[in-house]
């Protein structure tokens, strides 16, 4: 028995709902809620309809039980770990927290996500710092991009682990110590990544990370987390910092109101609202099960199903548009139509076929999770061969 069967043994699509006849290859997108985890919305829900039900301890405990499981799937520690709404959060988190001052640059890639460019604008705009996009000389981004691009007045890069436009895969490593180097920041966003694959997120160099936690670690939209290395807790001035983040603020019935202080660790990052009932009952289900099936199963399998897509790509009708090499690749690939003004017209067809994937720039991508089948992979063959 292969790796790749003996994965799929345990049969990790029944833990989701029917797709309705849709091959949904779009993780990279949106992930789909697991059944459990929609029960355990459903059950939050209840404590809004009838709020005597709702215990004290939930305001702490149920953030504090995402820290402790978000931690375990990066490699990370519990206190290095705030809870967000996503990844703009804690990116907004950084931005606010920074000490900035005029000349302050910001390095980010050209064509990064939007997050990468918008979190900085107001900061821009008001002369505290300068964005510079750095320009790749190969086809996808490189590490060496970026660290011939740092100067004197560089504060911080804002770079994916994985790109969301190609899947290509950032070598942190070198890319950190250059920052160390002139004391610059590191800032990772590690949303197409995290979940997918073995990670102990202090290897990668990174002096913060930020992720959302709706797609490949299943959560409901708006949830996600916020990382920050330990030796720059403390470095970072302190931003706006949510009331339940206070010393005290555990105890509802004598909360701090003179001398308040923030806790220790990521926790005074936290985004407003922390517990969040419903949204982060669902992620607690959803970490669950990713922990339960493992990071290790999870990459073993999506690498199995992307390696059949590469293999089996019609080169007369469709070409590669990601790295060709795993280790420079992230848990997705991308391709394009061998005449790229093709790919919109290839993308209307796999839409009209019930095969889901998703339209970046000029390039489809094809992005599935462990409730993937090799059926799923051999009717998206079947399509773009057609």
């Amino acid at each position: 028995m292969g790796t790749g069967t003996a994965v799929w043994a345990t049969n990790y699509r029944s833990e989701f709902a029917d797709f309705e006849g849709v091959t949904y290859l779009n993780a990279a997108l949106q992930g789909p809620l697991p059944l459990d985890a929609a029960r355990q919305a459903q059950a939050a829900l209840e404590w809004k309809t009838h709020p005597y039900r709702l215990p004290d301890s939930v305001y702490f405990d149920l953030p504090d039980r995402i820290r402790e499981k978000v931690a375990r799937v990066i490699g990370g520690h519990i206190e290095e770990i705030a809870v967000t709404t996503g990844a703009s959060a804690g990116m907004a988190a950084v931005a606010a927290s920074i000490d900035w001052r005029p000349g302050d640059e910001v390095l980010v890639g050209r064509g990064e996500f939007p997050a990468h460019f918008s979190t900085w604008l107001r900061y821009e705009q008001s002369g505290k710092l300068r964005v510079r996009v750095v320009e790749p000389r190969g086809r996808f981004i490189s590490a060496d991009d970026y660290i011939e691009a740092i100067g004197p007045q560089t504060r911080l890069i804002s770079a994916s682990y994985v790109r969301f436009d190609n899947g290509a895969r950032l070598d942190t490593v070198g890319l950190a110590r250059a920052c160390e180097k002139v004391g610059a920041a590191l800032l990772l966003d590690i949303t197409q990544s995290a979940g997918t694959m073995p990670m102990n997120i202090r290897d990668l160099g990174a002096s913060m990370a930020v992720s959302s936690g709706y797609k490949w670690l299943l959560g409901p939209y708006g949830v996600g987390f916020f990382w920050v290395a330990r030796e720059w807790i403390d470095r970072l001035p302190l931003g706006a910092v949510y009331f339940m983040a206070l010393e005290g603020a555990r105890n509802l019935h004598a909360m701090p109101t003179a001398n308040v202080r923030p806790v220790p660790g990521a926790r005074r990052w936290d985004s407003a609202e922390t517990a969040n009932f419903t949204n982060l009952a669902a992620f607690d289900s959803s970490l669950d099960l990713v922990l339960r099936i493992g990071t290790d199963v999870v990459e073993r399998w999506i690498d199995s199903l992307v390696n059949e897509i590469i293999d089996g790509l019609p080169r007369t009708r469709c070409v590669l548009a990601s790295p060709a090499e795993r280790e420079r690749r992230g848990p997705y690939v991308c391709i394009t139509a061998c005449d790229p003004n093709d790919t919109v017209a290839l993308y209307q067809k796999l839409r009209a076929a019930e095969v889901s994937v998703s339209l970046r720039e000029t390039a489809l991508r094809i992005a599935p999770h462990i409730y993937n089948t090799t059926e799923d992979i051999s009717r998206l063959m079947s399509v773009l061969s057609d």
